[in-house]
């Protein structure tokens, strides 16, 4: 697979997920410029995204279904080389949030700790307590509704340590790739090694699933675990908001 392939499929695994989670609650909205996904009573997806490189021409558009659905947030992808994120940045947008895109080839399982309990969710009193986890780690809300929908097509699990709930992740699986998703621990359960080795769980989990590569989109206090499980850096995610 070239690298080019691996952009594409970055941001095919991405948006794919916000439209698959969207659809079921009739969020998911799609015109001749972009798409958007925005979930009542969730902080998550609420993403508008472009297929191609953003113009001038584009903004009106764009600003009017922002001002219209308020928190939806405007990904810009920085892999066309043509600083059009320039443009954004001198019509009234903002950065909140950037990531690296980042993916990494499936060939060799890793040793695990097993300290750890996995438990995919597929019930109502799973979702609810993953739900309540979720922002704990992340400062935002998936509502326990979206993991109910979406339970067959997106794997959501719940990490624990003798019995207490402490951490979450995502797999969602497009053509021969996994995208790794939401992977947080709450506050105090951190810098003990319990994010890398529910890292190390997913990927063997991606490798038993027949996947190619393994994708996500790093915050900075992610990467550097990423980066040491042999992750490489794609391209940068810069995160727009209306100012």
């Amino acid at each position: 697979m070239k690298n080019i392939d691996l952009l594409e499929e970055n941001i095919n695994n991405l948006t794919q997920l916000w439209k698959t989670v969207g659809i079921p609650f009739l969020s998911y909205h799609k015109n001749d410029t972009f798409e958007y996904c925005k979930i009542e009573n969730s902080g998550w997806p609420n993403k508008l995204w472009l297929r191609k490189d953003i113009t001038k021409n584009d903004l009106s558009d764009i600003k009017k279904a922002m001002q219209t659905n308020s928190s939806l947030v405007l990904p810009y992808w920085d892999i066309y080389k043509t600083k059009s994120y320039e443009i954004l940045d001198a019509y009234g947008f903002t950065v909140k949030t950037e990531q690296v895109a980042m993916a990494m080839k499936l060939d060799q399982k890793f040793t695990m700790q097993n300290n750890l309990c996995f438990k995919r969710v597929s019930n109502e009193q799973d979702a609810k307590i993953w739900s309540d986890l979720y922002p704990n780690a992340f400062g935002y809300l998936i509502s326990k509704e979206i993991l109910i929908h979406n339970h067959n097509d997106v794997q959501f699990y719940l990490v624990s340590l003798e019995e207490k709930p402490i951490g979450t992740f995502m797999l969602f699986q497009t053509q021969n790739n996994i995208g790794i998703h939401g992977v947080g621990v709450i506050p105090e359960m951190r810098r003990k090694g319990f994010a890398e080795e529910i890292m190390k769980f997913a990927l063997n989990l991606s490798i038993d699933l027949k996947a190619d590569y393994a994708l996500l989109q790093a915050s900075a206090m992610g990467k550097d675990i990423y980066t040491k499980l042999g992750f490489e850096d794609l391209f940068v995610i810069k995160n727009y908001v209306i100012a």
